[in-house]
């Protein structure tokens, strides 16, 4: 068990020896690996795939901090109570079996069928690209699953995810990170979109009443839903609980219902006196950048914007460490 705060990275599903290669030279420690293409497999990840996942990473003096996220149709039917939906949370529980015996310690998800949403990229400081939301936008689109999936029936779901899930990983040795929803509020394409508030999370809390349960706080969504007051609120709540696994440290400019990315630093909270109220609950998990903005020059990972943001990353976490 690590007991330090540090600075890892976020890589994209298809990482080439050349993500790694750039992690280590940016200073990083471990990496987050989204949904990764080098697992096969049509509804569930092997146990000796995931170990040449971690080999292959350890190779370039990384570890895996987390996998974040499953293939949509692993988890779908889970999420909206299909009729497969049993024999997906076995192979969930496979996998999660398969991560601990692999050696990894996490496993990153969510409870949105939809993608991400945002409504375009608008110009933010010197003309790099950053993502935009704005609900006026989103009100009219098409229904994406067919019908209405109400908060009760996707509050439903997820105590019948959990009380299956959990007690798995308890035994694995795995923490599954509970991502919010992006962007919050109202329903997008006809799905209620449960974890957008704090108390949202404070009841999946509850409903899973388990050490393996937590959150990957990502400090944008906790922005969107409310500012600095928000995201502060939720780590002094679940910071002392050991209930915050990792983080993604990123912010935005507008809450809500309107507001688009930004660089690190310029956003709705100040970026000193969160990573501080992170160090002082006992936080010793790992941060990384996120939708980082797009750079003169970068495109699809965009190494450019992730360098800039885990170089700020790090210099922040630096002298926050020597001025405690």
């Amino acid at each position: 068990m690590l007991e330090k705060m540090r600075i890892a990275i976020g890589l994209p599903g298809d990482a080439t020896d050349e993500h790694l290669t750039l992690a280590k030279q940016f200073g990083c420690e471990g990496v987050v690996l989204a949904t990764p293409a080098r697992l096969p497999g049509e509804k569930r990840w092997e146990y000796e795939d995931l170990v040449r996942l971690r080999e292959w990473v350890e190779s370039f003096g990384l570890r895996i901090e987390s996998i974040q996220n499953m293939p949509a149709h692993f988890i779908d039917p889970v999420r909206l109570a299909l009729p497969n939906r049993d024999e997906q949370i076995e192979n969930i529980q496979h996998i999660i079996r398969s991560m601990g015996q692999a050696g990894i310690p996490v496993l990153a998800y969510n409870w949105r069928p939809n993608q991400l949403y945002r409504t375009g990229r608008v110009p933010g400081r010197g003309g790099a690209l950053v993502t935009a939301f704005d609900l006026e936008a989103a009100k009219d689109l098409p229904l994406s699953h067919g019908r209405i999936y109400t908060a009760e029936e996707m509050w439903a779901n997820y105590e019948y995810f959990v009380k299956a899930v959990m007690p798995v990983a308890e035994q694995a040795g795995v923490r599954l990170a509970l991502h919010p929803d992006d962007p919050p509020g109202p329903p997008i394409g006809g799905v209620a979109r449960i974890f957008s508030s704090f108390e949202g999370f404070e009841r999946a809390g509850r409903l899973a009443n388990s050490p393996a349960w937590g959150l990957l706080l990502c400090t944008g969504c906790w922005s969107e839903m409310g500012g600095e007051a928000n995201v502060l609120r939720g780590i002094q709540y679940f910071g002392p609980r050991n209930q915050i696994i990792y983080v993604h440290f990123r912010d935005v400019q507008g809450t809500g219902d309107h507001f688009n990315e930004c660089f690190i630093g310029e956003g709705n909270f100040n970026v000193t006196r969160v990573l501080r109220a992170l160090k002082e609950v006992g936080f010793t998990g790992c941060l990384i950048d996120d939708h980082v903005p797009h750079l003169a020059g970068d495109e699809g990972w965009a190494p450019r914007g992730r360098a800039y943001s885990t170089g700020y990353l790090m210099g922040l976490l630096r002298a926050v460490e020597d001025l405690s």
